[in-house]
């Protein structure tokens, strides 16, 4: 006998079934399914997030941009003035991953500190937001390396020519590649003001960590201008901060995406179509802060904080995987790989 409160249940569980499959209609989830190389016994520890953690990865990025000036400071020549910048551009990238982190609610148990720590102390600094990236990184997990990957125009062109990749890394250094993209952005945020619907999609933007709208980062950055002087001199944020920012985090920016999935398969083989770098202290100090370089593992889970991705990498590799991973000795390997096209003919 079929009683009311059997049926009521009987009808819920075949709201939540029903419910289910609009959503993976909806969202067509094709992202990695963790479970074809993990067990949720695996996975559970690997994804739990730390409060703890995230504040002290972003006290490490900024005591070490305040360790770059100190150098500097004490030692004040062009060495030192070439070393600080490099240091500072690396840690805007840092900066850029603890917000990706953020971005995937990972940095923080915490998904308020997650919102605002991720955009007004990680994001707005380097003129990024936070929730503009997120919606756009997310369509790259979902559509790696396929047509509709949003990144894929990132890594469509390699491999290129030696003379191709030197005159990007040539823009990048001399902050034609910098300047020329915080130029666009202060006019699509001028554009924004007056027309919502003014400026293309976010797409752009967020592929090189910028925001649209200037008015956070201008208040963030205002507020970096202030302890440069307090602490040192005038021209502080200028030298060490905007210009490492059109420079050298340029430079990084671009090896990361080059590394992360330049010269790999077009395909949705999540094994080869995304590359993990092994990276020195050397190339994690000026190159790949904060573990950037496991970027597979990232991608088969990726909600584990990034100081995780190593313990995710060991256990790929002892559960025998590594012959079928993208891997690279290192950044020069990976740039070796990149450029391998010949020149055409003239």
């Amino acid at each position: 006998m079929i009683t009311k409160k059997s049926s009521v249940y009987k009808l819920i569980i075949l709201i939540l079934c029903y419910t289910s499959l609009i959503y993976c209609a909806v969202f067509d989830l094709n992202m990695v399914s963790e479970r074809k190389y993990f067990l949720s016994s695996e996975i559970r520890p690997l994804a739990e997030r730390s409060n703890l953690m995230g504040f002290l990865l972003v006290l490490h990025c900024y005591a070490t941009i305040g360790f770059a000036l100190i150098l500097f400071s004490i030692w004040p020549n062009f060495f030192t003035f070439c070393v600080a910048l490099m240091i500072i551009g690396s840690r805007q990238l840092g900066l850029a991953i603890l917000m990706h982190d953020a971005a995937h609610r990972a940095l923080f148990a915490n998904t308020t500190l997650n919102e605002k720590i991720g955009l007004w102390v990680c994001g707005c600094p380097i003129l990024a937001d936070l929730f503009s990236y997120r919606h756009y990184h997310l369509m790259h997990h979902k559509h790696t390396q396929t047509d509709k990957d949003p990144d894929r125009v990132l890594s469509k062109p390699f491999p290129v020519t030696h003379q191709s990749l030197y005159r990007k890394f040539f823009r990048d250094i001399t902050g034609q590649t910098g300047f020329k993209a915080v130029l666009k952005q202060v006019i699509n945020s001028f554009k924004l003001a007056f027309d919502r619907d003014a400026i293309d999609s976010s797409q752009e933007q967020a592929q090189t960590f910028k925001s649209n709208s200037l008015l956070q980062p201008l208040i963030s950055n205002t507020f970096i201008f202030i302890i440069m002087w307090y602490f040192g001199e005038w021209w502080w944020w200028f030298a060490f901060w905007f210009l490492p920012l059109i420079t050298w985090f340029q430079v990084v920016v671009r090896l990361r995406n080059i590394a992360e999935h330049g010269a790999t398969e077009f395909s949705t083989n999540e094994l080869k179509n995304v590359r993990t770098t092994y990276a020195n202290p050397i190339m994690r100090l000026f190159l790949a802060p904060y573990w950037v370089n496991y970027h597979l593992e990232h991608h088969l889970i990726m909600h584990v904080p990034c100081w995780r991705l190593p313990k995710v990498h060991a256990l790929m590799l002892k559960k025998g995987y590594a012959e079928k991973m993208k891997l690279a000795k290192n950044y020069i390997e990976v740039l070796r790989e990149v450029t391998k096209k010949s020149p055409s003919p003239t």
